[in-house]
């Protein structure tokens, strides 16, 4: 099976929400539709990157994934820009 990562890069965090929470609700967000295989935060230039690797069926699938990942990390943090990659042979080749 294919796969994905979406990578959002976040920004303010809504009120109520703890820095902690906001990977976790990412990687739920996916594995509302798909099988997450990992998770995690770095900071790339000053800003905040959330990336979120799963698996999908196909690129349809990988990129309803993506929008319910940004619409679910949305609720704990402002999501500035987003993008989508797959995995082909040794390298990840921008979707979306």
């Amino acid at each position: 099976m294919p796969s994905y990562r979406v990578i959002l890069t976040v920004g303010a965090l809504r009120p109520g929400t703890p820095p902690e929470e906001v990977v976790p609700t990412a990687a739920r967000s996916a594995a509302a539709l798909a099988v997450v295989e990992a998770s995690g935060v770095d900071v790339v230039a000053g800003e905040a990157r959330i990336t979120v690797r799963f698996t999908a069926d196909d690129r349809n699938a990988a990129a309803a994934v993506a929008r319910q990942t940004v619409a679910g990390t949305d609720t704990a943090a402002e999501v500035v820009s987003w993008r989508l990659t797959e995995r082909v042979g040794g390298r990840w080749r921008a979707l979306l």
